[in-house]
């Protein structure tokens, strides 16, 4: 508990508060991460634990789920028997292979959080969550409203307080129904302690009441938490902190007794005779979730280890490539894997790449007649450039029926006895026949084709809002550098390299910003690849970089690009600046795009059971094509649905591996870093990207109802900042359940092309990186870029790795004439 002999102290209880609610941002930020943040200094399941007796979460498949997987050989016997060969000695390996098929085990939960609120109920027989959250909720939504609002809560310079208290003291109606909250809201000497007293009354129970108020509603109380540290994530600000919300919601809940029982009521301590619950004491040993992390263990590696061993086969067999016919840099995104091996297929020259998607470049954005900075970096950087679109100012075409006049009353009448039918009309024929419509957010509207961009810095326009405009040649160069030395392209440059940025499209989708590219923000990749290409081609640049060891020829030239994951279609931009010598070879790389584009949305189709895979390739895009525009399709792609991997290294690595869309691809060559200066900068990346989209679709997909979002279906759009069950629900964290069906909930395993000690050092470098590893949220495995053999990271060290085929035979060449061994071992595998 947070209190000394001074007291209750409030501040050090609402950091502690604010550590664990989840820090999902508003969504036009919608950006992955660790739902489980607040534990990550534990050990992977030591977390998972935890977390699910203090806070009720999920944090496994069910155990029937995994006896399912066992039955239907999605877990490897082979693979099973060796996880309890390293976990349990062979005396107890019998014991435990029971345990895991066969013993029953008390399934409920009954968690920490909500215990003593629950008194309210039980001593009260009152239901104070239902009586209260529907006006916070109201309030919450219309002061932080983005735009949809037709009437704007009045907003006071000084904060939500201080707006609540003038729309109090300026308003016909309360917000509260007695007299008493009343009083207090307008005192302007109010402290949370002072309601507290009132409502809880004993102050070494206050921590644990604002616990478990808070963790009653953990997605608006999350929301607001996020806005109050980064204020920015709004485009209409608002001052708000959720020790504001906390002294509204007890007063509201103040009112809602002194409603139901007049001043003559009790505070809920003088109620209770237990001491207070220690939500974070340490949590008892539990068999269950011991034989849970084995059935963890034995499903990620059945899918390991058939990697592995790919990855050991191709190392040592697949070649470079010699004079290859064009260059690609596509995202790391794992939705890239599979059109990069498309490509490659119909193309056996051509060389592809992986690096994160704003490709080095970061910055604000600002369209033609936006308002708003846009970040176009990851997240957590602080951009210190801006670069602005120039050109002839459009109008955004609109769709006629969506204006503000339909909401009063005679224009709105007309509006509906008029454009409503039409739009009725179209929405019927668009249940047949989807078309892309103004309403529809797509990617190539991000970036005019025929817009130029501020990338040259102006000695006479330097800065606005304190933003440098445009890049100098020296900055960009060492951007240019770089990403160049990142993934081993310092030489061999083939006459077209193609800067492949990604986004997608979709229409009525709320988590749009979670299916662009999450190293932009959520933004798709247009303009950073369109940077990207123009610096590379400046002729200062190149002369920069020919210092520093790296010639670009004169007659190679940089194109960005765009491709559209959900449509699988790709446009180019400033093609009007391709050499003569080079169109020819620029058109002959289009039809290999385009065929491999064809190829790729068939590949994807096989998931979606709107569309028949076995019909042609032009029908099955085509098809593919609708779904992403169609108002009615709650999927319009899986996203990072089934990821796993990430793959650090050459091509030779994995270019004849069929990974099934499953990993992330960082380019690497360990010959061009030897001392891995540049893996740091790559793993420091890795880490927390790649494994916080993993971490949200593993927790989504184990616990869909209180660590995702649940299914689409009912969500309602909340002020333009999160989704809500309705119009009185909370706001849903994590991802709605049509994201993460096919998803198979295992951890990322990072498999990395450097010696060992090399890896060991990058990873050590950040303590913020090092925890992913050490901890096992991200496991790690190092392939000797000389040997190819494997080594795994456990324990805080490098270990030998033997594909279990491997192991197998060997051990059984050791141990056969041992019976005790022979009786643990697999039938397949005796026979």
């Amino acid at each position: 508990m947070k209190h000394t002999k001074l007291g209750f102290e409030e501040q050090s209880v609402l950091h502690h508060l604010t550590h664990y609610l989840p820090a999902q941002a508003p969504l036009k930020d919608f950006v992955h991460h660790n739902t489980l943040h607040a534990f990550q200094d534990r050990k992977f399941f030591t977390a998972l634990h935890e977390s699910a007796e203090i806070f009720g979460y999920k944090t496994y498949m069910s155990l029937s789920e995994f006896r399912n997987k066992y039955s239907e050989k999605e877990i490897s016997s082979s693979i099973l028997h060796q996880v309890l060969f390293k976990k349990k000695s062979l005396n107890e390996q019998k014991i435990w292979l029971d345990k895991l098929l066969n013993k029953e085990y008390d399934l409920s939960s009954n968690p920490r959080i909500g215990k003593l609120r629950s008194h309210w109920k039980v001593e009260y027989k009152i239901n104070l969550d239902k009586l209260v959250h529907s006006s916070l909720f109201r309030v919450l939504c219309s002061y932080l409203d983005q735009g949809i609002a037709i009437w704007s809560l009045p907003l006071h310079e000084d904060g939500f307080l201080a707006s609540l208290r003038q729309l109090e003291k300026t308003s016909y109606v309360s917000l509260f129904k007695q007299k008493r909250a009343k009083e207090l809201l307008l005192d302007e000497t109010l402290t949370m302690e002072k309601l507290l007293h009132i409502l809880v009354g004993d102050e070494k129970y206050f921590e644990e009441y604002l616990f478990d108020q808070q963790f009653a509603h953990p997605g608006w109380s999350g929301m607001i938490a996020a806005i109050e540290n980064q204020p920015e994530s709004l485009l209409d600000r608002r001052k708000i902190s959720l020790k504001e919300v906390i002294l509204f919601e007890l007063l509201l809940e103040i009112d809602a007794l002194d409603g139901e029982f007049g001043l003559n009521w009790a505070p809920i301590s003088h109620l209770i005779t237990q001491a207070p619950i220690k939500l974070f004491a340490e949590v008892k040993y539990d068999e269950l979730y011991e034989v849970l992390s084995l059935w963890q263990q034995a499903f990620e590696w059945t899918l390991y280890d058939q990697v592995l061993l790919g990855v050991k086969a191709t190392a040592s067999t697949t070649k470079p490539i010699e004079n290859p016919s064009f260059q690609a840099l596509f995202c790391i995104d794992d939705r890239e894997c599979s059109i990069r091996r498309h490509v490659e297929k119909q193309d056996a020259h051509a060389e592809t790449f992986g690096t994160p998607g704003h490709f080095n470049v970061e910055f604000f954005y600002q369209p033609i007649d936006g308002k708003f900075y846009t970040k176009l970096c990851p997240a957590p950087v602080t951009p210190k450039f801006l670069i602005k679109e120039i050109g002839v100012s459009k109008k955004r075409e609109t769709d006629i029926q969506y204006n503000k006049y339909s909401h009063s009353l005679i224009p709105g009448w007309i509006i509906s006895q008029t454009l409503g039918f039409s739009s009725a009309l179209r929405l019927f024929l668009n249940i047949f026949k989807p078309t892309m419509t103004p309403a529809t957010s797509s990617s190539f509207r991000h970036l005019d084709k025929k817009s130029t961009l501020s990338i040259d810095f102006d000695a006479k326009n330097p800065s606005e809002n304190d933003l440098q405009i445009g890049f100098k040649p020296e900055e960009m160069a060492q951007r240019v550098e770089g990403v160049l030395r990142s993934v081993g392209l310092i030489e061999g440059f083939s006459s077209l390299v193609y800067l492949v940025g990604h986004g997608a499209t979709s229409a009525n989708n709320t988590h749009y910003a979670g299916y662009d590219c999450g190293a932009c923000c959520g933004r798709p990749g247009s303009v950073n690849a369109k940077v990207f290409a123009y610096m590379a081609n400046d002729k200062k640049v190149r002369t920069i970089l020919e210092t520093r060891g790296i010639t670009i020829p004169e007659t190679t030239q940089f194109v960005g690009a765009l491709h559209d994951t959900t449509r699988d279609d790709i446009t180019f931009f400033d093609e009007e600046l391709i050499l003569e010598s080079n169109l020819k070879t620029h058109q002959t790389n289009i039809q290999t795009l385009n065929i491999a584009l064809d190829k790729n949305a068939k590949e994807r189709s096989r998931r979606f059971e709107s569309i028949d895979s076995n019909q042609s390739l032009e029908e099955v895009h085509e098809k593919v094509r609708r779904r992403s525009v169609s108002l009615f399709e709650p999927r319009p792609e899986l996203n990072h649905a089934t990821n796993a991997l990430c793959v650090v290294g050459r091509r030779t690595l994995s270019r004849d591996l069929f990974l099934d869309r499953r990993s992330f691809m960082n380019s690497f060559d360990y010959s061009s870093d030897p001392n891995g200066d540049y893996l740091v900068g790559i793993l420091n990346a890795v880490a927390p990207v790649c494994g916080g989209i993993n971490l949200e679709y593993y927790f989504s997909r184990v616990d869909n109802q209180k660590l995702g979002a649940g299914t689409k279906l009912p969500h309602n759009v909340m002020g333009l900042l999160g989704v809500a069950n309705g119009i009185d629900g909370d706001l849903r964290p994590g991802l709605p359940s049509q994201m993460i069906e096919v998803h198979d909930p295992v951890r990322l395993m990072v498999v990395v092309e450097h010696f060992p000690e090399i890896v060991f050092n990058a990873i050590s470098k950040s303590p913020q990186t090092y925890e992913w590893f050490k901890n096992e949220w991200v496991r790690l495995v190092a392939v000797h870029p000389e040997t190819k053999v494997l080594y795994v990271f456990e324990n805080e060290k490098f270990d030998v790795y033997e594909t279990i085929q491997d192991q197998i035979a060997k051990r059984y060449v050791e141990n056969m004439f041992d019976d005790n061994f022979k009786e643990n071992l697999p039938i397949s595998i005796l026979n």
